[in-house]
C-alpha cells in the first residue's frame, strides 16, 4: 500500500487556516479539516480508514500542517482560500529502508506511564500520568525499540499540549461546558538521528504512529536519510 506526505501551507490572508493550525485552536476541529480532505460514507474509523496521522509544524515561514495517508488528500476539498496542498508518495523512502541505515527522525507524541489500578487508587492518580524530561526520553527510548531503531542522539522539548472536550457520541459539543469530557494529550517533540535495527519493524511503526493521541496531531513519525556519523 503506498503511502503520501502532503504539506498543507496555509494563505497568510486565511483567518479560518491561521486559526485552525494555530496553538490555541481547538484540535478536533483540525482533526475534522483534515478529515475532511478526504472522501465521505466512511461510516466508522475513518482516520483508521485512510491511515491518517497529522502533525502542525511550526517553521520560519509560519505554520504549516504535515499529513501522512494512504490516499491522498483532495485539494479542492478545503475552502476557497485556505492553503496548498503538496503531495509525494513516501515509497521510495520507506523501500529504501535496510539495516544499519542511519535517520534524522521527528515525532510530537504523548509520553504517559499509566499505573495499575492499586497504584492510581493508593495514590490518587489519574488514568494516564503525563511524563516529562527524563522519564520522556526513557519513554521515547523504549517506542524507538519497538519500532525497529536504536537511538544516536535524542532532543525533547515540551509543546502544547493538545485540548478539547467531546460528548459522549464522539462530537464536539456546541456547549463546551456540558455533557462534555475533557479532552488532554500532553505532547512532547522529539529530535535525533537512529540506526535502523529492523526495516519491516519501522515501516510498521511510519504506517501505524506512535503512542496515543493520534486523532490530536500526535504519533506522526518521520524520517529521513542521515549522513552515517563519523
Amino acid at each position: 500500500m503506498t503511502l503520501y506526505l502532503t504539506r498543507l501551507a496555509p494563505h497568510p490572508t486565511s483567518r479560518l487556516a491561521q486559526q485552525e493550525l494555530g496553538a490555541s485552536s481547538h484540535h478536533a476541529s483540525l482533526h475534522r479539516r483534515v478529515m475532511s480532505l478526504f472522501p465521505d460514507g466512511i461510516p466508522e474509523q475513518a482516520r483508521t480508514h485512510f491511515g491518517v496521522l497529522f502533525r502542525v509544524e511550526d517553521t520560519p515561514r509560519g505554520c504549516h500542517l504535515l499529513v501522512q495517508s494512504n490516499e491522498p488528500p483532495a485539494p479542492d476539498r478545503l475552502p476557497a482560500g485556505y492553503g496548498t496542498l503538496t503531495t509525494r508518495p513516501l515509497d521510495t523512502l520507506l523501500d529504501a529502508l535496510k539495516p544499519g541505515l542511519t535517520l534524522h527522525y521527528r515525532c510530537t507524541a504523548s509520553p504517559v506511564r499509566k499505573p495499575g489500578a492499586t497504584t492510581r487508587a493508593h495514590y490518587n492518580l489519574p488514568a494516564a500520568v503525563p511524563l516529562n524530561g527524563p522519564a520522556a526520553d526513557e519513554w521515547w527510548q523504549r517506542q524507538a525499540d519497538k519500532a525497529g531503531l536504536k537511538l544516536l542522539t535524542l532532543h525533547s522539548q515540551p509543546v502544547d499540549a493538545a485540548r478539547d472536550r467531546q460528548t459522549p457520541d464522539g462530537t464536539a459539543p456546541a456547549d463546551r461546558t456540558k455533557n462534555s469530557n475533557r479532552i488532554h494529550h500532553h505532547r512532547v517533540r522529539f529530535d535525533g538521528t537512529a540506526t535502523i535495527i529492523n526495516p519491516d519493524v519501522l515501516r510498521t511503526a511510519v504506517h501505524s504512529g506512535i503512542g496515543r493521541g493520534k486523532a490530536y496531531g500526535c504519533g506522526l513519525l518521520s524520517i529521513a536519510p542521515a549522513p552515517d556519523p563519523a
